[in-house]
């Protein structure tokens, strides 16, 4: 998979978020939320699982790739990378947070506060290591990316009763909104100014969810998609306010939401065969320490099917997201 390369027009890719763009920050902190094992990562560069809820490369990678930079962004955690690395491109996300820290307490991940504060001991290495001047300038100059906010949904308040307590979905989308222009205000406050804030995707049509709406034929859980097109309208807005707001700051909304919808809906205009099931076992519950080597009704290439796992897009599925917000999001970036 090639994509056009550009002279980098930005010096570094900056992430947070959760599994969609995590690297392998989940290998180096207790919890099961993990993908460090075959079959994760079999389409790798060298065939390598090495934390990243794929059969091969992340969104991010792909967007590095395309702005001039890596082919791949690494993990902040993983010790095989120093910060002359970093300096050019770092995820700090975790697989299973959000932006709630009620959704990272769920399986014992980063939660979203602390992403933030490695981010602060990341500026203080590179300033350490390229002077404050030059430092600073990328810190400027720096593409920063989230992807996150559907394990809030789909993993807590879906799934466990403490929020649907508290809040109606109304309530608790306008809570985790709170929370994102939090991030993005402090974000801001400590030099970033390029900012790509990521929307949510068609979560009712993920293969889990479809798998338990047995009473509307295996089809989307529409109610799911409704909550998330409307979080993705709440993020619009939020970015419109916070641009008038901060001062210099270049805010985007990446959605992917509507090209997703479409992979899932019409798969052979895009050259897929299955968008119902994933690749992996049986494609409709596994994802995680579910998906192993030994399953033998894995699929031999993930390329036909739109999922990976029964929560993660192939990555085909990710380059062809990835392309898409290259062109429209974040083309004034380029």
């Amino acid at each position: 998979m090639l994509i056009v390369k550009t002279s980098a027009k930005v010096p570094a890719i900056i992430v947070f978020g959760d599994s969609s763009v995590d690297a392998g920050n989940n290998n180096y902190i207790p919890t099961i939320a993990r993908s460090n094992f075959a079959p994760y990562g079999r389409d790798f560069n060298g065939g390598k699982p090495t934390g990243r809820f794929s059969n091969g490369r992340v969104p991010t990678d792909f967007i590095s790739e395309a702005f001039g930079l890596r082919p791949f962004i690494p993990a902040y955690l993983d010790p095989t990378y120093n910060i002359s690395d970093f300096a050019v491109g770092v995820t700090f996300a975790s697989a299973g947070t959000g932006y709630d820290n009620a959704t990272s307490d769920v399986l014992g991940v980063i939660p979203f506060w602390k992403e933030l504060e490695y981010y602060k001991d990341y500026q203080n290495k590179l300033r350490a290591y390229f002077g404050v001047q030059k430092a600073n300038e990328i810190i400027a100059d720096a593409l920063y990316m989230t992807s996150i906010g559907t394990n809030d949904f789909l993993e807590n308040y879906y799934t466990l009763p403490r929020r649907q307590l508290q809040y109606n979905v109304d309530q608790y989308q306008d809570f985790l909104i709170g929370i994102a222009r939090n991030f993005i205000v402090n974000l801001h406050g400590l030099g970033a100014r390029k900012i790509s804030l990521g929307g949510l995707p068609p979560m009712g049509c993920m293969p889990l969810e479809r798998a338990e709406n047995v009473a509307s034929s295996n089809d989307c859980v529409e109610s799911y998609n409704t909550v998330a097109m409307n979080f993705n309208h709440k993020l619009s807005y939020l970015v419109m306010a916070l641009t008038k707001e901060l001062p210099g700051i270049q805010l985007v909304l990446s959605n992917p939401y509507y090209i997703l919808l479409q992979i899932v809906k019409r798969p052979s205009l895009y050259q897929f065969d299955v968008s119902g099931v994933a690749c992996c076992a049986t494609g409709m519950f596994e994802m995680g320490y579910a998906c192993d080597r030994y399953n033998p009704l894995t699929c031999t290439d993930a390329s036909k099917y739109v999922f990976w796992d029964a929560f993660h897009p192939s990555e085909k599925t990710n380059y062809i997201m990835s392309d898409h917000l290259v062109k429209t999001a974040l083309r004034k970036f380029l």
